[in-house]
């Protein structure tokens, strides 16, 4: 059932400037009492493997991995695609901790459900 109060927010880019715009409009999404989702698909998964949001900074914000741990630490649902894991030969490997790894219909579940999608 869709939810207009919703926004799913798609990453598919490995590039750091891309990085922070979903995490940063999911929090201020949040702020608004809109229910944000972030799901990282393709390419996008790189900054969740263990060690590599860390070596994000730009600017004055903080790291990478400060904002995705302060996107899960408010209560907001980060996903990886499965197949994305597959597809770039990470089957074994742990992603860093609260993200879900869910199939690839999630995707479409969650943007049929959102009132907006924006993609990354």
């Amino acid at each position: 059932m869709k939810d207009q109060n919703s926004i799913l927010y798609v990453q598919t880019s490995n590039t750091p400037e891309r990085q922070y715009s979903p995490l940063v409009l999911a929090q201020t999404a949040k702020a608004m009492d809109i229910i944000p989702r972030v799901y990282f698909l393709g390419q996008g998964l790189n900054v969740l493997l263990p060690g590599e949001a860390e070596k994000i900074q730009l600017g004055s914000f903080p790291s990478l991995k400060e904002l995705i741990e302060k996107t899960l630490e408010m209560g907001i649902e980060i996903y990886a695609c499965e197949a994305s894991k597959q597809m770039l030969g990470w089957d074994k490997i742990q992603l860093i901790p609260g993200i879900k790894v869910v199939g690839a219909g999630t995707l479409n579940d969650l943007a049929l459900d959102s009132g907006a999608t924006m993609w990354f």
